[in-house]
């Protein structure tokens, strides 16, 4: 993340805001600006919400010039991969960064591919070789081992495992405690239960629980 990265607007004021807002702080860094398609009260202290696509645009216009020192972040987890890219889009239309989020306590290797705006969080672990797409989340104490490719909006919930060389397509929720074996796909658009260990591929779009896993559509 740039040094010259200063100030952070989160989309989203809930519980993940929370989260991305203090990892934000250890980096040195504080949000400024939170925005949130409902009327609801800002979740830290000092910081107000803005309301929606209209309220994001005029915040950042009244910024003017000095917007180009901002960065942003979708504060937005679970199956909601495509919203926070489309969010990601409308920062970059007005220049702001948005940058890979790492938590100081996770390991992830120097050799990981990370993209844009995803989000690593507190004893994560990113193995040698995995490369992740835009906007994805590895949540708290989860495991993305060796080689494992994730598409974009993948977010894995607390202490969810992928081993090695397994392949994620775009906006996957991996649910928390979940077991992914090795060298599996996992198809565009599907969710796997909290607690079920995966042991075949599965295709896109569907939902599968349980252990083994098993299809609930």
């Amino acid at each position: 993340m740039s040094a010259e990265v200063k100030q952070f607007a989160l989309w989203g004021s809930a519980g993940h805001a929370v989260v991305l807002a203090d990892v934000i702080s250890l980096t040195g860094n504080r949000v400024v600006a939170l925005f949130d398609n409902k009327d609801v009260a800002s979740v830290l202290p000092g910081v107000l919400v803005y309301k929606g696509e209209i309220g994001f645009r005029h915040w950042a216009e009244s910024r003017g010039s000095s917007i180009k020192g901002f960065a942003g972040l979708a504060a937005i987890g679970g199956g909601r991969g495509f919203d926070r890219i489309a969010i990601h889009k409308l920062y970059r239309e007005y220049g702001l960064a948005v940058p890979v989020l790492i938590h100081p306590s996770a390991v992830v290797s120097q050799g990981a591919l990370i993209g844009d705006g995803s989000q690593i969080l507190a004893l994560a672990n990113v193995a040698a070789g995995v490369k992740l797409g835009e906007a994805c989340i590895i949540n708290h104490n989860a495991s993305v081992d060796h080689e494992c490719h994730l598409g974009d909006g993948v977010h894995l919930a607390p202490s969810a495992t992928l081993c090695g060389c397994v392949t994620v397509g775009d906006n996957v929720f991996i649910g928390a405690g979940a077991i992914v074996l090795p060298r599996l796909n996992i198809g565009h658009g599907s969710t796997i239960g909290a607690g079920s260990v995966v042991t075949r591929d599965v295709p896109s779009g569907v939902t599968v629980v349980g252990n083994p896993a098993k299809s609930l559509n």
